[in-house]
């Protein structure tokens, strides 16, 4: 098993979870889930490093289906494939947002889906971004909380 998805991006880090570990939840992708993996992080997340020069966070990346199910996933979440990755500029703290994350990767990188999820019409608290090759729509989301539950616009 290599130490690396991507050129910035550890296995560690990408199967990293305090859920899991918490509950005792394994957590390692499989080869097709490892490949998808690979495929996000050089499609989606690498393009996004280079871009701004700096490190990046990643608050979620691969979920197995324990991990999911834990953390009240959807049943089709991209994470559970491996095909989806939480990227979050607040993790470093080192002057990049997470609205030009987001506006970088629209504007700039083919996805399945692209979501500006919850903070404020300024920054959102964090963007996900979905990558199937075989399902590069394009989706642009938005997604907040109203009366307690979480809700989904197109931007």
């Amino acid at each position: 098993m290599s130490s690396k998805i991507s050129k910035h991006i550890s296995y560690k880090e990408a199967t990293k979870s305090n859920t899991a570990a918490k509950r005792g939840i394994s957590n390692i992708p499989n080869e097709k889930e490892l490949f998808f993996m690979q495929l996000v992080a050089e499609r989606c997340f690498e393009p996004v490093r280079k871009h701004h020069g700096k490190a990046i966070g990643i608050s979620s990346f691969f979920r197995s289906k324990a991990l999911n199910k834990a953390v009240g996933g959807s049943k089709t979440s991209q994470h559970r494939f491996g095909q989806a990755i939480d990227i979050d500029a607040d993790i470093f703290d080192n002057g990049i947002t997470n609205a030009e994350i987001f506006h970088f990767i629209k504007d700039n990188l083919k996805f399945t889906q692209l979501i500006w999820e919850y903070g404020n019409d300024e920054e959102p608290n964090w963007v996900h971004v979905g990558y199937d090759p075989n399902n590069l729509k394009g989706q642009v989301l938005i997604c907040k909380r109203v009366k307690g539950r979480t809700k989904y616009y197109k931007w």
